[in-house]
C-alpha cells in the first residue's frame, strides 16, 4: 500500500471546538448559520440519532460566543458578521438514561448551578422552570446581550420513556414548564435552536411558540445533518483511496459500496442523497466497512411497540404517508411509521405531490440487515444459531437447490417460539417470513402479484425461482394444487433457469412448518 497522508477521523466527536483545534477533518455546515441568524428566532430541527445534530448545535455555540479562529478557512467566515460575543447556554439532554423521575431533575439542576456559577447569580426562588426564567433575564440584563438558548435532544427523557407512561407525563409536564419560559423570556432571547429525534404533537413548547420555526421537513435545509455524495468525494478522497487499496477494488467499486450500505437518506420530497455520518466517519476512522450506526444502539423502542401492534411488517417497510404523521409522535396513539422514520429505520424513497403523500423505505443495506436482524429472534427461534451464519447456511442452500435442507431449516425458525408479539398467528409467520427472505439479499419478493393471484414468497437466483405457497391447518397437498390451479410459475416458462414449486403447510397448534412438497419443473 503507497504511503497515505494521516487524517484525523473525527468517530463520535461531537465538539466543534474540539475537532478545529485537533485538526480533525470537518465537513463544512456552517452555510446553515447565515441562514438562521437571518431567520426566525426559533428553530427545531428533528433527525434521527447520531446523525450530527449535537456536532451542529456545537458549531452554533462556538459560533455566538464570538470564536472566529475556529472558522478559519470555513464559510462562515466569509459572512457580513461582526463576531461578538453572546451568552450562550447550551442545555444538554443527551447526558442520561432518565430511567427514574430523580434523573431529568439532577441534570436540569446541574445545567442551572453551571450557568448561575458562571454569571454570578445567586436564585432567589427554587423551581427549574422559574430559575430557568430568571437566569435568562438577568444574564441578558448583566451582559447587555440577548441570549442564545440551545436545546440537545429535547425529547430523549420522552423518546426513554414511551412504554412508561407515569414517567413519560412527569417528565413531559417539567419539559413544558421549562421550555415555556422561550416565549415568555422572548424580550431577553436572541436564537432558540431545538433539536432531537420526534416531534411530540402535545408537548406545549410547540403550542406555546407561535412562530417557531420546525426546519425538519425544509428543502433549504435537507442536508444541514449528514453527508451528501458530494461532500464524500471532496472531503473523503484519501480515505475512499485506502478502503480501495486495502479491498483491492477500484474507488468506483468502492464508493459504490459505500453507497449501497450507508447512502439513501432523504428528509424532504426534494433531497440529495445523503449518508449516514457517523458510519462514514467509522469506516474511514477504522479503515473496515461494517455496520457502525445500527450496532450503536439497539431499536428496544421499535420492538416493544411492535409487540403492542398488530403490524405487517412487509407493508410498514415500504408504508405510504402524510407530512403530519412523519412530524408528529401522539404518546396516546403511537403510529409506527412516524417512529421507524423519526429514529431513521424508514426514509422518504418519493414524494407524490398531488396527493402530498410519501412513500418511505429502508435507506441502505446497514439500516436493512441491522434492523431486521434485530427483530428476527422475536418472531423466530434462533436456537443457538447466529443470525448471519444462518442466513449464509440458508443463502448456500437456496443457490445449490438444496429444498430439504433448506426447507428443514425454515422449520427450524418456528420451533420452540415464544411469540411475544400481540398478533394472530398468521401475521406472526408473514412477518418472519418477510423478515428472514429479506436478509437472504436475493432476489426476493413477498406476496408477488400474479394475474392469478399472489405468491406468498418468490426467490430467484441465478439457477432456480422457488415458487412457495403457504397454508395454515391444511396440507401441503392443497399449498402445491394452488400453485398448479394458478399457473403461478407460467411467467418463468421460458426462463433458462429451474422453477421448483414449493407447497408448506404451517401447524398452528404445533408453531411450525409440519410438512411440504416439492415439484420441479
Amino acid at each position: 500500500m503507497s504511503k497515505q497522508p494521516i487524517i484525523k477521523y473525527p468517530i463520535g466527536e461531537q465538539s466543534f471546538e474540539v475537532i478545529r483545534k485537533n485538526d480533525y477533518l470537518y465537513v463544512d455546515k456552517t452555510k446553515y448559520i447565515e441562514t438562521i441568524i437571518n431567520g426566525s428566532r426559533y428553530y427545531f430541527l428533528g433527525r434521527p440519532r447520531r446523525f450530527g445534530k449535537s456536532l451542529f448545535l456545537s458549531t452554533l455555540k462556538c459560533f455566538f460566543e464570538g470564536k472566529r479562529e475556529l472558522f478559519k478557512g470555513l464559510y462562515a467566515d466569509t459572512m457580513d458578521w461582526d463576531w461578538e460575543e453572546y451568552p450562550v447556554l447550551h442545555l444538554d439532554l443527551n447526558i442520561s438514561k432518565y430511567k427514574d423521575e430523580k434523573e431529568l431533575d439532577d441534570v436540569i439542576e446541574q445545567h442551572l448551578l453551571n450557568w448561575e456559577r458562571e454569571y454570578d447569580i445567586t436564585p432567589d426562588v427554587t423551581t427549574h422552570s422559574v430559575r430557568f426564567s430568571q437566569l435568562i433575564r438577568l444574564i441578558s440584563e448583566k451582559t447587555g446581550k440577548t441570549v442564545v438558548i440551545l436545546v440537545d435532544e429535547y425529547d430523549k427523557p420522552l423518546v426513554n420513556n414511551i412504554d412508561n407512561p407515569e414517567l413519560f407525563n412527569e417528565f413531559r409536564n417539567t419539559l413544558a414548564a421549562l421550555y415555556s419560559n422561550f416565549k415568555s423570556g422572548a424580550d431577553y432571547i436572541r436564537l432558540v435552536f431545538l433539536t432531537g429525534v420526534s416531534r411530540f404533537g402535545k408537548l406545549s413548547v410547540f403550542s406555546g411558540i407561535n412562530n417557531i420555526s420546525d426546519i425538519s421537513f425544509d428543502y433549504e435545509f435537507a442536508d444541514v445533518c449528514g453527508i451528501t455524495e458530494n461532500e464524500l468525494l471532496e472531503n473523503f478522497q484519501d480515505g475512499i483511496k485506502v478502503l480501495s487499496e486495502i479491498s483491492g477494488k477500484s474507488e468506483e467499486e468502492t464508493v459504490t459500496r459505500l453507497k449501497r450500505l450507508y447512502d439513501g437518506y432523504h428528509f424532504t420530497e426534494v433531497s440529495p442523497d445523503i449518508y449516514n455520518p457517523f458510519s462514514l466517519v467509522s469506516v474511514f476512522g477504522k479503515k473496515r466497512i461494517a455496520n457502525y450506526w445500527i450496532e450503536s444502539g439497539t431499536p428496544d423502542l421499535l420492538v416493544s411497540q411492535l409487540k403492542r401492534t398488530d403490524v405487517d411488517l412487509e407493508r410498514l417497510m415500504k408504508a405510504e404517508c402524510t407530512q403530519t404523521q412523519l412530524s408528529g409522535l401522539d404518546i396516546d396513539n403511537m403510529d409506527p411509521v412516524s417512529l421507524l422514520y423519526q429514529t431513521g429505520y424508514l426514509t422518504i424513497k418519493s414524494f407524490d405531490p398531488e396527493d402530498e403523500i410519501y412513500e418511505l423505505g429502508l435507506p441502505n443495506d446497514e439500516v436493512r440487515q441491522g434492523f431486521l436482524e434485530y427483530i428476527l429472534p422475536y418472531y423466530a427461534s434462533l436456537h443457538d444459531y447466529n443470525p448471519r451464519l444462518l442466513i449464509r447456511d440458508f443463502r448456500k442452500e437456496l443457490q445449490q437447490g438444496r429444498v430439504d435442507d433448506f426447507m428443514r431449516h425454515l422449520q427450524s425458525l418456528f420451533s420452540d417460539t415464544s411469540y411475544e408479539m400481540k398478533m394472530d398467528e398468521e401475521r406472526n409467520v408473514q412477518n418472519a417470513m418477510f423478515i428472514f427472505f429479506r436478509l437472504l439479499g436475493l432476489s426476493v419478493d413477498v406476496e408477488y402479484r400474479t394475474s392469478e393471484g399472489r405468491i406468498d414468497i418468490l426467490v430467484r437466483t441465478d439457477r432456480y425461482v422457488y415458487i412457495m405457497e403457504l397454508k395454515y391447518d391444511r396440507s401441503a397437498e392443497e399449498a402445491l394444487a394452488q400453485i398448479e390451479r394458478k399457473e403461478y410459475a407460467l411467467p418463468w416458462a421460458i426462463d433458462s433457469r429451474e422453477t421448483i414449486a414449493i407447497g408448506i403447510n404451517y401447524s398452528t397448534s404445533r408453531r411450525t412448518i409440519d410438512s411440504w412438497l416439492v415439484r420441479r419443473e
